[in-house]
């Protein structure tokens, strides 16, 4: 081959190769260009993706409010921001379903990536070509859920990173739950406006119906609201509405869920037809205030279950009597007391004796708008006064010691182990021997500090220990006469003498159903706290209280078988010095009383006790609320005296009661039925066994002979006189009808301050309780 054809062979060769190559090269950079522009998008998808919110059944399931429901099924009122029933899936009907499905996300079935890639694309299209004012949405039923429930639904929000986030979260959606689950959240989720959330509440805001009473009209007019809840709402803009119930409707037809007939009858119904009249939706908000100390005690024990009642929609049923709570909201409200001005305070709290379930509860007054603010009624900064008295000094008197109701104590001048400390009765005066019975009833302080004192404080405080109630171990004797507790606690300790003995721990909750349906149930725990001889005894005594003339006699209800105990608290000679116009008031006043149906405790008195106190008459207000309060309560109850355990006797024709096996030697000469003759026979030696709350009325005697419990007690104060050794009775006919219990212990220093006290529980109490000159008050 010649040099000049071999060339031109080169020459072409080398043009044929480099052409293909030209081409070939062009392709690669379009492919990596794609390949980087995909690995892009995936690190960009994969960045905001992994870093989106975390998302979970509760999230979907919440941001409802939580019913709560009195003992009776009452609705009393909602916990959230937002007013929202939850409905699980399997109440819902299919035709509601059906018309959600049809209107949002048609092919919501078929979908499994939480997206639906050709929805979107025509959205966009029709987007463009249709302009501003015919915007379509590209996103699921999924999508819109994530929207509900993590991000906000704002067109200024919709960012990149938010509609990244939200595929990725729908597709995790999709993965965890199935369809109906999803449809469930969202049903739930959807604002439906006037304040309603969720499809059950909008059913019953709008129609007054349960979401499975509905129509198919009615449906449609809730399904086609979500999209725009203002612009569809029915009462501002009823033709809208009904064009965007059509929409549904027909949107129904086409989806092959509804006939062509029932469209056509659909179609035709009046868009106002079963709405109910426009109102504001307050829902059960007047109720707040009403409620509100008990709610916020109900709102802790359901966080301690473990549940979030303003996330976790729940159905609370608590074990409050709403009409309970209501008329105990009036009687300190309103203008049946003479309260002397509106910073008075009080607390009370209404316990079931028969189970430890807390009926009411308030924790004060006038206290304007305030919601979930101070509980009083579970506060422990005040003294109880001589409420304290059957707790700690004579129940268990009755239960370690077996004392009788004769029992002999002494009123006489008394100085605290260890100290120079005298204390004082209310009256200022010393009323000498008197019986176990004389001295509760008529609140004597110095008894009261000698029997617990003989009963031994250790004791004691275990005894108050299994009421509830806590004394700290350097307290001291002064505890006998008052110490820190609340009325729940004195509400729950006083329930025990009205049951026989026993302890309940008191208990808001009921039950608490969850979102997904599941119930659950709650009892109160309960254990022996005394006998029912003790219960028994003690309440015996306590009756003379409440009795015309006794010092609780404000608390007084005709033909009502009850128990009560008076307290008052008395301001320290420190407290005097800092305001000497508070001498001769109260600082402190309260009632405790009871039935077998209700055990009620109240405070009353000032939040800045040093700038106001109580008078004579204001003290007396804490036993005319019980007694306002509990002619109410028992009205539509049964009126049962307690009756008399089988070793309990009871000396016939007198008040005293002893334990069998334990007869006093200071038994007064029992009388007979025949009025001139006396007999030792006479002594009550029934062998009833029955329990104190049960059984008829009556104690049943040996020698067939029966007297009442009334007839018997009608004597007690007379009886006691009769047979108490005392010959102080200038100071006794002064105390027969006095109402009133102050208990004075001046000038008590801190345990802490005197080294003679350091390891003496029998000495006086802390100053953080008594500080200086203290005062309790029976």
């Amino acid at each position: 081959m010649s040099e000049s054809r071999l060339q031109k062979y080169h020459s072409q060769s080398k043009a044929k190769s480099n052409s293909p190559k030209k081409k070939h090269s062009g392709w690669h950079w379009l492919v990596g260009s794609i390949v980087v522009i995909i690995v892009a998008i995936i690190g960009v998808f994969g960045y905001y993706g992994l870093s989106a919110p975390s998302i979970s059944q509760e999230v979907l399931q919440s941001g409802g409010s939580s019913t709560i429901f009195d003992q009776n099924g009452h609705q009393i009122t909602t916990l959230g921001n937002e007013n929202r029933t939850y409905v699980t899936i399997d109440h819902v009907p299919k035709t509601v379903q059906a018309a959600i499905v049809s209107i949002e996300d048609r092919h919501f079935y078929q979908e499994h990536l939480g997206i639906n890639p050709f929805r979107i694309f025509l959205a966009a299209v029709n987007n463009i070509l249709s302009g501003p004012d015919n915007v379509q949405g590209g996103s699921t039923l999924t999508q819109q859920l994530i929207k509900l429930s993590v991000f906000s639904t704002k067109k200024s929000d919709q960012t990149i990173k938010r509609k990244i986030q939200e595929v990725w979260l729908a597709a995790k959606v999709e993965r965890t739950f199935s369809k109906d689950q999803i449809l469930e959240f969202y049903l739930n989720k959807v604002y439906l406006a006037n304040g309603t959330y969720g499809f059950q509440t909008a059913a019953h805001y709008y129609y007054g119906k349960n979401l499975t009473q509905l129509t198919l009209p009615q449906i449609a007019l809730l399904a086609g609201m979500p999209q725009a809840p203002v612009n569809y709402d029915p009462y501002r803009h009823p033709q809208a509405a009904k064009n965007r119930r059509d929409t549904v409707i027909k949107a129904m037809l086409n989806n092959h869920k509804i006939s062509a007939a029932q469209a056509q009858t659909a179609l035709n119904t009046p868009v106002d037809q079963g709405l109910k009249a426009y109102r504001p939706n307050s829902g059960v908000g007047e109720n707040k205030l009403i409620v509100d100390s008990y709610i916020k005690e109900v709102i802790h024990e359901v966080k301690k279950k473990g549940y979030d009642p303003y996330r976790d929609n729940l159905k609370i049923t608590v074990n409050m009597d709403i009409a309970a709570q209501k008329r105990l909201y009036q009687i300190v409200n309103n203008n049946e007391l003479n309260f002397p001005d509106d910073k008075l305070q009080t607390a009370v709290t209404v316990v079931n004796p028969q189970n430890g379930r807390v009926i009411a509860m308030i924790g004060g007054r006038k206290v304007g708008q305030v919601q979930l603010g101070l509980n009083r009624a579970i506060q422990t900064s005040r003294s109880n006064g001589s409420t304290m008295k059957p707790l700690l000094d004579y129940a268990p008197a009755v239960e370690y010691e077996s004392w009788a109701t004769n029992h002999p104590v002494v009123d006489s001048p008394y100085t605290y182990p260890g100290t120079k400390i005298a204390l004082e009765n209310w009256d200022h005066t010393f009323q000498g021997k008197m019986t176990m019975r004389t001295a509760l009833a008529q609140s004597r302080n110095v008894p009261a500090v000698r029997t617990l004192s003989e009963v031994g404080f250790n004791k004691a405080v275990d005894f108050v220990n299994n009421l509830g109630i806590t004394i700290p171990a350097n307290a001291g004797l002064s505890a006998g006469i008052g110490a820190n507790v609340s009325t729940l606690q004195l509400a729950s300790a006083y329930a025990a003498l009205a049951n026989g003995g026993t302890y309940y721990q008191p208990e808001y909750l009921a039950q608490i159903e969850t979102a997904d349906g599941i119930k659950h149930s709650y009892s109160t725990s309960r254990k022996r706290a005394m006998s029912p001889a003790t219960a028994y005894i003690i309440t015996d005594i306590l009756k003379d209280v409440v009795k015309p003339g006794g010092l609780g006699s404000q608390a007084y209800i005709a033909h009502l078988y009850q128990a009560g105990k008076t307290g008052t608290t008395n301001y320290s000679d420190q407290e005097l010095a800092q305001n000497p116009a508070l001498k001769g008031l109260a600082k402190d006043s309260l009632f405790a009383g009871y039935t077998q149906n209700y055990a009620i405790g109240v405070w009353t008195g000032y939040d800045s006790p040093l700038q106001n106190g109580l008078d004579m008459t204001q003290q007396k207000l804490a036993g005319q609320i019980y007694q306002l309060l509990m002619r109410s309560l028992s009205a539509s109850k049964s009126n049962r005296d307690w009756k008399k355990p089988h070793n309990v006797v009871r000396v016939k024709g007198t008040d005293v009661l002893y334990l069998r096996n334990h007869q006093p030697n200071n038994l007064p000469a029992p009388r007979s039925n025949n009025k001139n003759t006396w007999s030792q026979n006479n002594i009550n030696e029934d062998q009833d066994q029955t329990s104190p709350s049960s059984g008829d009325n009556r104690d049943e005697e040996s020698n067939s002979n029966q007297d009442t419990e009334d007839n018997d007690n009608q004597q007690s104060q007379q009886n006691e006189q009769n047979n108490t050794t005392t010959n102080n009775n200038k100071n006794d006919s002064q105390n027969s009808g006095g109402n009133t219990d102050n208990n004075s212990t001046p000038n008590q220093p801190s345990m802490n301050n005197n080294p003679a006290n350091n390891n003496n529980p029998n000495s006086s109490p802390p100053a953080g309780n008594h500080s200086g000159s203290s005062a309790t008050v029976p």
